[in-house]
């Protein structure tokens, strides 16, 4: 019978749609967030062995930066990445720090919880945010292997070291400890190790573990790393200053990046009763005067008591917020590299023959702060002619190694004319030459593309500033580059006059009757004067 033909399913009588409906409810159930993530674990980076090596290690030291500059600590951060004996996809991953360490009773939740950690609700600039990166690599390496997380930690010499070692129940996302030991023999004084078997592959070059740590080298200076990597000798990125990085402050949300829903959360949960208190207390830039000017715009009396507001009027307040003059948000919640600490980190890892760097003044994008940096080295007899530049990304000091023409950093660079500054570049792709260009975006909330942080979203004030910062130093790189050919043109015509200079002085020989003696003075002088000429 075709299926043109076929005769129709008989329709579900009253009870068995109602029997359907009772069965449908009773397989409905929370998701934890664990559990999610089990199952979507490539929105967090580990999609593949080499990436999810890489995460890990990213996560961890991500962790120990964020923790050692908190405290006000130099970082002394060691990696190290071995193969798990007898086999070749499995990896011991372990990175020490020598920051704060942790409470005994916060350890299980750190490792083994997501969405748990204390910069979420914290408007400032911080490499981690969401409470997710170390745990889900502690999760990935539990799904992978099925051996549990191992955790050293000591806040001071005056206390014992304690470690546990935890797994990850998925379905309540929530952390079983299988041991907890108190050590009091641990080597650190104070700090943090972790150590996680997962599956994994090694592999060197570009979007590796190795290129990731050298990265992370240039943008954190202050740092001093060990890396023992799973082939060769130990690796020592020494840092490049004792000076840490200029504390970044917490600011309250500024009116303009407020949206509606946000607006009501915060009323909600805000302890001032009266609508103007409100204003002041809850958001950055708002005076009594700019708090008078919303509640004027929104047609509403600024003693009028929160409770009382109702939806048409949160609609109203919500519009004036965008209407009202308000200042920019406050800067000291970033904390940039500055220009000469990304040179120096530029010269300690990139040999070339040229360096230029900038930092742009702090710029807004939804009422959020955030300020862009730009280094380049350029020429050298280690960068390829005839390569597209290396580009290096940084979020907050981070390394973005994946999803390159997805970030805004990209769109920036490519959208740059870079042959105004004597490259040659091909349409709509980087250009092609000599050159590493560094590009740090910093915020206080950085708006990436996806859960695994790998991409900064394309918001034009964003790529508006990368391009102006990529002008800036792409003009001083053109002002190298036409020296050296105007000296490279020079350095040809006196070779051009240096090789007639014998032929002269034979004619001068013949014209006067020189002796031989007499003409090889007068070489000696015209090259004399040819030098005298070149260095003036």
């Amino acid at each position: 019978m075709s299926p043109a033909t076929r005769t129709p399913a008989p329709a579900a009588s009253e009870r068995q749609r109602e029997a359907a409906a009772y069965e449908m409810a009773a397989r409905q159930r929370e998701i934890s967030v664990s559990e999610f993530f089990t199952k979507n674990r490539h929105l967090l980076g580990f999609d593949n062995p080499k990436k999810a090596l890489l995460t890990a290690v990213k996560e961890a030291v991500d962790n120990s930066l964020d923790a050692t500059e908190e405290a006000g600590i130099p970082a002394d951060i060691a990696v190290s990445l071995k193969p798990l004996p007898g086999s070749e996809d499995r990896f011991v991953m372990s990175v020490q720090d020598n920051g704060p360490g942790i409470v005994a009773k916060q350890m299980p939740s750190v490792f083994g919880r997501l969405l748990y950690g204390s910069k979420f609700h914290h408007l400032r600039q911080a490499r981690g945010q969401q409470g997710i990166g170390i745990s889900a690599a502690a999760l990935y390496g539990l799904l992978t292997t099925g051996k549990p997380v191992r955790v050293w930690s000591r806040i001071s010499r005056r206390q014992p070291c304690h470690y546990i070692e935890l797994r990850i129940d998925t379905q309540k996302n929530r952390p079983e400890v299988l041991k907890h030991e108190q050590l009091d023999d641990w080597e650190a004084a104070h700090g943090t190790k972790i150590e996680i078997v997962l599956e994994g592959r090694y592999q060197k070059g570009r979007q590796s573990v190795d290129d990731y740590l050298k990265q992370c080298a240039i943008a954190n200076p202050h740092m001093r790393l060990s890396y023992d990597p799973p082939e060769g000798e130990k690796v020592l990125f020494e840092r490049a200053t004792s000076d840490l990085p200029v504390e970044a402050k917490e600011i309250r949300p500024h009116p303009y990046g407020v949206e509606l829903g946000m607006l009501l959360d915060m009323m909600r949960a805000s302890k001032s009763r009266r609508l103007s208190a409100f204003l002041q207390s809850e958001f950055s830039r708002v005076s009594k005067r700019v708090a008078e000017q919303i509640c004027e715009q929104a047609a509403l009396d600024p003693g009028r008591g929160l409770k009382l507001v109702s939806a048409a009027e949160l609609e109203r307040i919500h519009r004036a917020l965008g209407k009202v003059k308000v200042m920019q948000p406050p800067t000291d919640c970033l904390s940039p590299i500055g220009q000469d600490l990304i040179l120096h980190g530029l010269k300690k890892e990139v040999q070339a023959a040229f360096y230029a760097a900038t930092t742009r003044s702090p710029a807004v994008y939804r009422g959020n702060p955030f300020l862009v940096e730009v280094g380049i080295a350029y020429g050298g007899d280690e960068l390829g002619a005839d390569e597209p530049v290396r580009l290096y990304r940084f979020a907050n000091r981070v390394p973005l190694l994946y999803q390159q023409s997805a970030c805004a950093v990209f769109k920036a660079a490519t959208t740059t004319d870079w042959r105004k500054y004597g490259l040659n570049q091909p349409r709509g792709a980087l250009p092609v030459g000599p050159l590493v260009v560094f590009v740090h975006v910093a915020s206080a909330w950085v708006p990436f593309t996806s859960e695994s942080k790998e991409a900064v979203a394309h918001y034009p004030e964003i790529i508006k500033e990368i391009r102006l910062a990529l002008q800036e130093c792409g003009r001083e790189m053109a002002q190298h580059i036409s020296r050296r050919r105007r000296a490279a043109v020079e350095a040809k015509k006196r070779s051009y006059i240096d090789s007639f200079i014998p032929h002269i002085g034979d004619a001068l020989k013949d014209i006067l009757r020189l002796k031989q003696q007499e003409r090889e003075q007068v070489i000696v002088t015209l090259r004399a004067v040819l030098e005298k000429s070149r260095k003036a």
